[in-house]
């Protein structure tokens, strides 16, 4: 993560069912579902203002913290996400079981 991003919080946002960090007053979200402490990661959304800055990977990465420190469980849905558990496969511990999606 970069280190402009290190010292900012990501924060659950339960009424908008979204995770958000805010970045230069623009907000990037990941969309979730949450049943029985499983969250669904649905789909990742950065503003263009913030394009090419990793924005979206630091969101991802400080939900992911959040997650596990919090111990929930995963379903990873949106493809950014899917995509960076398969770059850090450390990440698959807080994958829910009933998740296929990972090939072994």
């Amino acid at each position: 993560m970069k280190e402009e991003f290190i010292a900012l919080n990501v924060v659950k946002n339960n009424s908008n069912n979204r995770f958000e960090l805010t970045v230069d007053g623009f907000t990037a979200f990941i969309d979730f579902k949450e049943k029985d402490h499983v969250i669904k990661l649905i789909h990742t959304e950065s503003p263009p203002e913030l394009s090419g800055r990793g924005v979206a990977t630091a969101l991802i990465e400080k939900t992911l913290v959040y997650l596990e420190e919090n111990n929930y469980k995963l379903i990873p849905l949106c493809p950014l996400v899917f995509a960076y558990i398969k770059r850090h496969l450390e990440w698959k511990r807080i994958v829910d079981a009933s998740f296929n999606g990972f090939k072994d």
